[in-house]
């Protein structure tokens, strides 16, 4: 006995409102794990949430020196105090521009002991390239770290934790110069120029072919615009944050 079209229409229509709410189902717990994910990863601050146009520029120390004091004379002619991030061994062939750039004023951090690639590292390897770094820069200096910014920009959830074990910050960027591809001074310039913004950290390095030439046109454009660059560790929030997907650290009455 066929069925009547009417039980065969009730059973299509039952199968039909079965796959959707198996189709809902399915994206609801992806959306679901997707949100959880992105609440479980942790990550460095990439810039701040601030209103008041102050800004951080920043220089990575890891080979050489040719260029260091023209960047130093042209921070300090523009009344422009930085963060430097220095790898350790950088700091013990180079220990007099260490203890130069503390007392300029302005703020060293570490950029790890070897310059490895830190997400592929156990937590003792990780604590190792943190504490001994830190231990080189304060030998130098007499100051001890409390920022962190890892080699190549490379990151995961264990090396933020030891960071912060450590006593460390781990900092980002938002505005990359590019100037170790020895761009000229005027492109590394626009890049910086175009992309700052308030609450920007930006990233260069002391030993960038054409960086100290840019830096005049940098400070000039940007504090003219109202800017105030100052060094990270005065940029960010040390208490009651949080730090949104994007890596923005917010003051945490006002996260949305």
């Amino acid at each position: 006995m066929r069925p009547k079209k009417s039980t065969i229409a009730a059973i299509a229509l039952a199968v039909t409102l079965l796959s959707a709410v198996s189709l809902s189902t399915y994206v609801n717990e992806q959306v679901a794990l997707q949100t959880l994910s992105q609440k479980q990863r942790k990550l460095p601050v990439y810039c701040v949430e601030r209103e008041d146009k102050t800004l951080s520029i920043s220089f990575d120390c890891a080979w050489g020196v040719e260029y260091t004091d023209t960047i130093l004379e042209a921070l300090d002619k523009n009344e422009v105090h930085c963060t430097f991030f220095a790898v350790e061994f950088w700091v013990k062939k180079y220990p007099e521009y260490a203890k130069k750039i503390v007392e300029a004023g302005h703020e060293l951090g570490t950029h790890s002991k070897t310059h490895p690639y830190m997400s592929k590292l156990s937590s003792t390897q990780i604590d190792e390239e943190l504490s001994s770094s830190c231990a080189a820069i304060q030998e130098a200096t007499g100051v001890r770290p409390t920022l962190f910014r890892a080699p190549y920009g490379d990151y995961n959830n264990l090396l933020i934790e030891r960071a912060q074990a450590n006593g460390l910050y781990t900092i980002q960027w938002d505005v990359d110069s590019l100037d170790w591809k020895n761009l000229s001074a005027t492109e590394i310039a626009l890049r910086i120029i175009n992309g700052a913004k308030s609450g920007s950290i930006i990233l260069c390095h002391n030993n960038g072919l054409h960086t100290a030439e840019a830096l005049p046109m940098i400070f000039s454009t940007l504090k003219n615009r109202g800017y105030r660059f100052v060094p990270i560790g005065d940029l960010i929030y040390k208490t009651d944050y949080t730090i949104d997907h994007t890596g923005k650290q917010h003051p945490q009455n006002t996260a949305g």
